[in-house]
């Protein structure tokens, strides 16, 4: 019986909008923390992962090997690689394919990398235009890690102090 009355009188005092305007009342002091996107940017996490790059060596060669492991790790199959022998028996691709619909970034293929080939970036602001382009190719993978080698550099840097 005490416990109706209490749930009775709970009810008709209104408790949780009381609460819910405090809250808002106490907000509208509060200064607010608004950012001007793209002028202004938030500050991204070193283990942010992004748009994908193909890094080379520093002689300007290809680091990929197409030991294919990215594309078998890969959990959503986004990855496409094809590979032939060259003139002194080295294997390299001649296909690297990612589709950014399918890919999920979970980042597995830049963990199973042997060479450190494959790496996300911290860029988040790509766009295309029809599902032609949401494929990425061998070459505009390359040319992303040549532009944004710097940053990459810089970002994988900052995570070393992450890992145990």
């Amino acid at each position: 019986m005490i416990k109706k009355i209490k749930k009775i009188v709970k009810d008709f005092s209104l408790g949780e909008l009381r609460g819910g305007l405090k809250i808002t009342a106490k907000e509208l002091v509060n200064k607010k923390v608004t950012i001007q996107f793209p002028e202004e940017r938030t500050p991204i996490s070193p283990r942010f992962r992004g748009l994908h790059a193909l890094m080379l060596y520093p002689n300007g060669e290809e680091r990929c090997i197409a030991c294919k492991l990215c594309e078998a790790v890969c959990p959503a199959n986004a990855i496409t690689i094809e590979s032939e022998l060259r003139s002194d028996n080295t294997r390299r691709t001649t296909r690297y394919d990612i589709d950014l619909f399918k890919c999920i970034f979970c980042g597995f293929c830049e963990e199973a990398c042997p060479v450190d080939a494959i790496v996300e970036t911290q860029i988040f602001d790509y766009v295309f235009e029809s599902r032609k382009g949401s494929v990425i190719n061998k070459e505009n993978l390359i040319e992303v890690g040549k532009k944004h080698k710097d940053s990459i550099i810089k970002a994988k840097s900052e995570d070393l102090k992450y890992i145990i």
